[in-house]
């Protein structure tokens, strides 16, 4: 008996979603030999893989806290990726907002810069940016990695994104609000910016997980121990002798995904969106 165009439709999709099952078994099976590594005894990490541990070590967890003030670390990646993507999200907007809508002597220069500077790798600016931190007494502080994200590439690139889809926005609905009495900042708070929140989405996630994994800022400008933040106490939890406790760093690194699992479950539709729409002008 032939079947009827819902159930070709319920097989069709059983089929894609076997597919895509099996798929992503290559991509989740290191995620998840990750995390039952992190509560396995450290003999056991190496030997067959395998993804239940043969005895379940917890007491892992509390190690991770103990060995070094793991809480705190993961306190000031929180606070700092916080920081930075609640800055970035306003510069960016503001810069991105006036980039697409206002017209001023220098503008395409302006976006010409921006552009170039995504081009320079951050270890170049790495060194002046330490003599620059030094000199405003900013070292062994969290203040060159809040300051300089929102205003080096990550930020341009941002401010770019944000650009790309304030093009993309009518502008009959600013010029009503403009008739209303809003001025500009007014259009650009009551009107534009609710209307890009698929693209602040995406630079909100972006910037998060970029703030969330820096390790090379944080190498170079904190050297206080309660004030590293998660990559470099990753790569610390070490023996006398300096060789790695797999079953610590693994662990730790299993607690240091939870909030980007989190951020990007929340934001992921708004970030497909956003990409989809940020190149359609401009």
């Amino acid at each position: 008996m032939a079947m009827t165009r819902r159930q070709l439709r319920i097989v069709n999709r059983v089929c894609w979603t076997v597919a895509l099952g099996v798929v992503a078994i290559p991509f989740a099976f290191p995620f998840l030999w990750m995390v039952s590594s992190g509560l396995k005894d450290p003999s056991e990490i190496f030997g067959q893989p395998s993804l239940i541990p043969r005895q379940w070590e917890l007491s892992n967890i509390a190690d991770v806290f103990t060995h070094q003030p793991f809480a705190r670390q993961y306190f000031n990646s929180l606070y700092i990726a916080l920081g930075v993507t609640a800055l970035t999200l306003v510069f960016s907007s503001l810069t991105g907002y006036a980039l697409a809508r206002l017209r001023f002597a220098g503008a395409a220069l302006i976006g010409l810069f921006l552009v170039s500077a995504l081009m320079v790798p951050e270890e170049v600016t790495i060194i002046p940016n330490f003599f620059l931190m030094r000199w405003a007494g900013l070292m062994d502080t969290h203040w060159p990695l809040i300051l300089l994200p929102v205003f080096g590439p990550q930020g341009i690139m941002a401010t770019f994104l944000m650009r790309q889809y304030f093009l993309v926005l009518p502008r009959e609905l600013e010029e009503a609000g403009k008739m209303d009495g809003l001025s500009r900042f007014g259009v650009w708070w009551r009107i534009a910016l609710p209307m890009s929140r698929p693209a602040l989405a995406a630079v909100a996630i972006i910037t998060f997980l970029n703030s969330w994994n820096l390790f090379l800022e944080p190498l170079i400008f904190v050297s206080s121990l309660d004030k590293f933040t998660l990559p470099l106490a990753l790569s610390n939890y070490t023996d006398p002798y300096g060789s790695p406790l797999w079953h610590l760093q693994l662990a730790a690194t299993s607690l240091a995904v939870v909030p980007i699992l989190i951020v990007y479950l929340i934001a992921q539709r708004q970030i497909i969106e956003s990409f989809a729409l940020s190149g359609v002008k401009g």
